[in-house]
C-alpha cells in the first residue's frame, strides 16, 4: 500500500467516530496493538527530542524500505506514534520524503492535542523524516 492509501484508511477509520472521546479510545487501542519494540533499542539515542512523554523510535533499512519500530510510555502518544509507524513503515526513503502526512489534520489530531503533544507529534514526524534522509544518503 502507498502512504496515501494508508492515510486514507486511517481517515476513514477515524470518520467512524463522531465523539472525540471515542477517537481517543481508538488511539489508545491502536497504541496497545503496537508491538515489536525491543528492549535493546530503549536507549537515550532513540528517544525523540521535543516530546513531553518518552517516545523511542528505531529505524532499519531493509531491501530499500524503512522499517520503523516505536514505543512510548504515554498511552495517547503511543497511539499517535503507532499511526505514524503504520503510515510510513515499509516505504522507501523517497516516498517518505515526498509525502505530506495529511491524515494528521484530516482526523483532527492537531486541533485536539495539547500544545505539548502537538509539538511532540511534529518532533516524531521530523525524526522519521531525518531517518529517511539519512537512509537515502546512505543508499546514494
Amino acid at each position: 500500500m502507498t502512504i496515501n492509501e494508508i492515510q486514507n484508511d486511517i481517515i476513514e477509520e477515524f470518520g467512524a467516530f463522531e465523539d472525540w472521546m471515542d477517537k481517543y479510545a481508538y488511539l489508545i487501542e491502536i497504541g496497545n496493538d503496537l508491538e515489536g519494540y525491543q528492549e535493546e533499542w530503549r536507549l537515550n539515542q532513540n528517544l525523540i527530542e521535543g516530546c513531553q512523554s518518552r517516545v523511542w523510535l528505531h529505524a532499519e533499512l531493509v531491501d530499500g524500505k524503512i522499517i520503523y519500530k516505536a514505543d512510548s510510555d504515554a498511552i495517547i502518544v503511543k497511539g499517535i506514534v503507532a499511526l505514524l509507524v503504520r503510515a510510513l513503515t515499509n516505504q522507501t526513503p523517497d516516498d517518505i520524503l515526498a509525502n505530506d502526512l495529511y491524515f494528521v489534520e484530516k482526523v483532527g489530531l492537531k486541533e485536539h492535542l495539547s500544545p505539548t503533544r502537538s509539538n511532540g507529534l511534529v518532533a516524531m514526524i521530523k525524526q522519521m523524516r531525518l531517518y529517511a534522509m539519512a537512509f537515502k544518503a546512505k543508499m546514494g
